[in-house]
């Protein structure tokens, strides 16, 4: 899409009351055919046999181990599933459900018709108001307008995430009198708002209790086999996860995915964890999305290996069910 962009990137304080966002660097896997809920519902943690037209799942597809490949959010546009996700994240989950595929009615693709816009801010509700005949809400997240679908993403911050062709979207957001930023502070707002960013490097890593699908209504327990499910179950009822998603913030500090995070024991510092996501804020601010220890207190002092300015955790809008 030709969108002039506003090329400051804002720390999540300084976010104007509402904003378009580029969203170029997301895509989905599409599923379509006689069996796409029967054979999704066995291949991803959420409860597919309960999506309807107006409904929003998040989820995650893993391997037989229990190791995610991908977080999505997921809905029905035009009668196909569309697995909603970063890019990065696309071939190698489309590759495996493709795998098992081939043994079901059902047409498994990358999408490369869609385009992807969000409107997001505090008054966001009130600007879409004004673009649509209807807005979705917490109530009915997903609502269909011709051939545009909106899909409302509740958290700290609205997101209304518009989907629909491209050079019609392209069009649409020539119009928009409200800032539009690139994807990078879509990349900002996952981090704060605790939604999972699988980076390549990290596929097939960390199963979903430790990016905290489960408090985000990603995992359904009581919908029966899936791929990974076991490993899934077990660290559920077991106890056996020690490990969390948590937001980051700090003054100064250079952040890219795969950094390690470290702790301070004493005069020491030792690992606690990894970086998946990170933004960096023209103010120098930088948000970061890591997984750490799920019982790691909020005075410990944390950092970016061999660098001296301090993490502080950022509250997520969620519990993560910690007993």
């Amino acid at each position: 899409m030709n969108i002039i962009m506003n090329n400051n990137l804002p720390s999540y304080n300084e976010l104007p009351e509402v904003f378009a966002i580029n969203l170029s660097s997301i895509g989905a896997i599409t599923l379509t055919g006689e069996e796409q809920i029967k054979y999704l519902q066995g291949q991803v943690t959420c409860d597919v046999a309960s999506l309807e037209q107006t409904k929003l799942l998040n989820g995650a597809h893993c391997n037989a181990k229990g190791k995610v490949f991908s977080a999505f959010r997921l809905l029905e546009r035009q009668s196909k599933f569309f697995l909603i996700q970063p890019i990065s994240s696309i071939k190698q989950s489309l590759a495996e459900l493709k795998k098992f595929g081939v043994f079901a009615k059902v047409e498994i693709a990358e999408d490369v018709e869609q385009a992807y816009l969000a409107i997001a801010g505090q008054q966001a509700a009130v600007k879409m108001a004004t673009l649509f005949k209807q807005v979705p809400d917490e109530k009915t997240p997903v609502i269909h307008e011709g051939d545009t679908t909106l899909a409302y993403i509740a958290g700290n911050i609205d997101r209304y995430l518009i989907i629909g062709n491209a050079a019609q979207l392209s069009t649409f957001a020539s119009t928009l009198d409200c800032t539009v930023y690139n994807d990078s502070v879509w990349n900002l707002l996952e981090i704060v708002e605790g939604f999972p960013q699988i980076a390549q490097q990290y596929i097939a890593e960390y199963v979903p209790q430790m990016l905290n699908l489960q408090a985000i209504n990603g995992i359904s327990f009581t919908k029966g086999c899936y791929l990974g499910q076991e490993t899934v179950a077990r660290m559920q009822y077991l106890g056996k996860n020690k490990r969390a998603l948590f937001a980051l913030v700090g003054d100064n500090t250079q952040a890219k995915v795969g950094d390690i995070i470290e702790k301070k024991l004493g005069d020491n510092w030792r690992k606690a964890g990894d970086v998946l996501a990170s933004y960096q804020a023209s103010n120098h601010q930088t948000y970061i999305q890591g997984v750490l220890a799920n019982d790691i207190d909020d005075a410990t002092e944390l950092r970016i290996k061999e660098q001296s300015s301090n993490l502080t955790i950022l509250p997520l809008p969620y519990k993560t069910n910690i007993d």
